[in-house]
């Protein structure tokens, strides 16, 4: 048995490792080194703060031994030092503790396992072009012209007075005075037999001249430190999973460290609970799509996310139309950026709009946590921004009560659903789509958020509200079933283009409506059977195009790789509609990636089938860690428990599935209704024993039927008990 336990470490992909906690991170060498000319640095607010730190022993560099990961935030590099004169081995071992948070604290030791004293010279050189992370990103990274690096008595000032931007290097050594000069840290030291010496250094934000006190400080002892503290946290409050199944185990307990280093706290609002990063390297800040999709994946796991990201982009929500930033009265933001005003980033330093889905996800979320038992009080202080949202679809998405997308100015996105890269929606042919599109994904996302606004006025006896809503949620489950169906190819059209025709190309996008319940049951059958096809199942997971696609391309970014939260969503939307055994497997082939990635699946993985080569491709620039990647294995378990809460009307859906093989499963204090409740389900897998329910809450132990017509089943919940 395995438990939801176990030892995690930072992101590890080839020869980079990436640390994380909040809005900063650390990308460097295996060695510890941050080599100039590439990627690696420290970054802290969309700036890099350090773009080179490479530690010199004698003027030599220090041979790696290993990396030993820690907490998502901290590693320690190991190395030795070149031989002394006279030797054939070496004898200095050489630690460097890395924390990062808010910055970077480095403790450094030298050990030294000779029986005489060893003299030598530590130097660190330091580099920094304060650059904004999209420069980085886009290879256009340059030395900003009025960067400083001017020595201080502990240390270094760098400051880049155009940008307002920079860092303080401050070296705590009681023993050992620094010697600085511009690009330089150097220590003469003495080592003394069968001893060490150590030092710590920390380098501290400096954003619009103010600097930020270190996140790790010297004077406390590090379990004190706020990052540790709120990881200790999570992890006490998270729910306890124990499984036969040894890669479901890993999988998880990696996602819970990693949804723990993503999330983001509002300094402004201390009082709320966090909201989550996208992910690792290069988007360390707030997307509303991803925080929204993630923060229901995960609500079997914690639902103080849910409410966190949607109080943070209730407050960022649209109230004026802005043809630059995209934003409109009601809209949800897409992206929040901190970053410098470089003219690379067309929103850097502002929140962005251009999301078509992020609007109508915002009330879905609230819907969803509504169902896991949201605190009435909580309800009723986002259901007016619930309405805004609703509003902006009505009144901006357009005439024919579908909801279509075309950036406002050429400084905006050109697709602005999930599948965001400029080619990601294309005819079957390769021809790309042009604007305005209406995506087939939105639809079920619009659909769905009627639902459960819905929902929101039966509990209320809203009687109008109600009626109003479902009229809305049948008009465009009609409309999407008579305009998206192709007949003749027996699956759904990634979309229309601007001028109506279907988008015929052959995508995920249709198991995305099989989640929200806008396909017609007698389309699912042939609908499933597409998404589990050769030309889209490679065994891991379920392509973003199929093989037969004129734009295919398995090393794509959206066009032919393999997306893991987009197939978790799919294995839910195929269990729905009860295809039992599609999802079952579905979901083994994700956690045979997991396992093959060492438990973290990224962000994206190439699209190769898994007959071709033994093992998942990763994708070069893939994001690890990333948040909707780290929450699908949480979601895969919830698919497979076919878990539905519906706390408001005193019901609690649970009718496990568990493949053959998987053994026992016990999960203990998963959160429900502001209770803490246990699931066990015995090794045939096919039943659940759950004790400490709330009171008022029934167990149902059959699965929660699709949605086929929005005024006569589960909508208006009429056949449901209520509370």
């Amino acid at each position: 048995m395995n438990a939801w336990t176990f030892e995690g470490q930072p992101g590890a992909l080839g020869d980079t490792v990436t640390l994380v906690e909040g809005s900063s991170f650390c990308v460097c060498a295996r060695s510890g080194d941050i080599l100039p000319g590439d990627a690696q640095g420290v970054y802290h607010s969309d700036t890099r703060l350090l773009s080179r730190w490479e530690l010199r022993v004698d003027d030599a560099p220090v041979e790696t031994l290993a990396l030993i990961p820690a907490e998502p935030y901290h590693s320690t590099f190991l190395g030795r030092a070149h031989p002394r004169p006279g030797r054939v081995e070496s004898t200095l071992l050489v630690v460097r503790d890395r924390y990062v948070g808010g910055g970077l604290r480095e403790d450094l030791r030298l050990r030294n396992l000779s029986e005489e004293p060893i003299g030598c010279t530590v130097a660190i050189y330091v580099g920094s072009d304060v650059a904004d992370l999209f420069e980085v990103k886009a290879g256009r990274a340059r030395h900003v012209a009025d960067v400083e690096m001017a020595p201080e008595e502990t240390g270094l000032r760098v400051f880049a007075a155009s940008r307002s931007r920079g860092a303080r290097i401050v070296v705590e050594s009681p023993d050992t005075p620094v010697t600085a000069a511009p690009g330089l840290l150097c220590f003469r030291i003495v080592v003394p037999a069968r001893g060490e010496w150590r030092t710590t250094i920390l380098v501290n934000p400096v954003i619009e001249g103010e600097e930020s006190s270190a996140w790790f400080p010297v004077d406390h002892a590090l379990e004190h430190a706020k990052p540790v503290r709120r990881l200790a946290d999570w992890t006490r409050r998270s729910p306890v999973v124990r499984t036969g199944h040894s890669g479901l185990a890993k999988a998880l307990h990696r996602s819970r460290e990693d949804l723990g280093s993503l999330r983001l706290f509002d300094p402004d609002h201390p009082e709320d609970p966090p909201a989550i990063a996208a992910g690792a390297p290069w988007f360390m800040t707030l997307f509303g799509r991803d925080a929204l999709l993630t923060s229901w994946m995960v609500l079997p796991l914690d639902q103080s996310l849910a409410l966190g990201t949607l109080r943070r982009l209730a407050r960022l929500q649209g109230t004026k139309s802005d043809p630059l930033t995209e934003e409109e009265p009601g809209k949800i933001m897409h992206e929040l950026r901190f970053g410098v005003e470089s003219g690379v980033s067309p929103h850097g330093g502002h929140a962005y709009y251009g999301s078509v889905d992020a609007t109508p996800l915002f009330v879905m979320l609230l819907g969803e946590l509504r169902c896991w038992g949201l605190h009435e009080g909580a309800a009723e202080e986002l259901l007016p921004h619930a309405d805004a949202a609703l509003d902006w679809i009505e009144q901006y998405g357009g005439p024919d009560g579908l909801l279509w997308y075309q950036r406002k100015t050429d400084q905006g996105l050109i697709n602005q659903g999930w599948k965001d890269s400029f080619d990601g929606i294309n005819f079957a042919d390769g021809t790309l789509a042009r604007t305005p599109i209406a995506l087939a994904e939105v639809q079920g996302y619009v659909y769905a958020a009627y639902l459960a606004r819905a929902h929101f006025a039966n509990n209320v006896a809203d009687a109008e509200t109600e009626r109003r809503c479902l009229t809305r949620a049948t008009a465009i489950r009609k409309a999407f079933n008579e305009r998206f169906w192709l007949p003749d190819k027996g699956y759904y059209a990634m979309g229309l283009d601007g001028a109506g025709r279907p988008i015929d190309g052959f995508g995920s996008n249709m198991g995305h409506c099989l989640w929200t319940g806008i396909v017609d049951e007698e389309r699912a059958t042939s609908v499933a059977a597409h998404l589990m096809s050769p030309e889209m199942f490679t065994g891991y997971g379920v392509r973003t195009l199929a093989t037969s696609m004129g734009a295919y391309n398995p090393m794509s970014y959206h066009n032919g790789s393999v997306w893991p939260h987009d197939n978790a969503i799919v294995a839910a939307g195929l269990m729905r509609y009860g295809f039992v055994e599609e999802a079952q497997r579905l979901a083994l082939g994700l956690l045979d990636a997991a396992r093959a990635f060492g438990g973290r699946l990224p962000e994206l993985f190439c699209g190769f089938d898994r007959a071709e080569f033994p093992q998942p491709i990763p994708f070069p620039t893939s994001c690890s860690p990333q948040a909707w990647a780290a929450a699908a294995p949480v979601h895969l378990l919830r698919c497979l428990l076919r878990m539905d809460p519906w706390v408001p009307y005193g019901q609690l859906w649970i009718a496990p599935t568990l493949p053959h093989g998987f053994g026992e499963l016990r999960i203990k204090d998963l959160p429900v209704a502001g209770a803490r409740i246990t699931i066990d389900v015995p090794a045939d897998g096919r039943s659940a024993i759950v004790s400490d329910l709330p009171d008022g809450i029934e167990l149902v132990t059959e699965p929660r039927p699709a949605i086929t017509n929005a005024c006569e089943r589960l909508p208006c919940a009429r056949s449901l008990k209520r509370p």
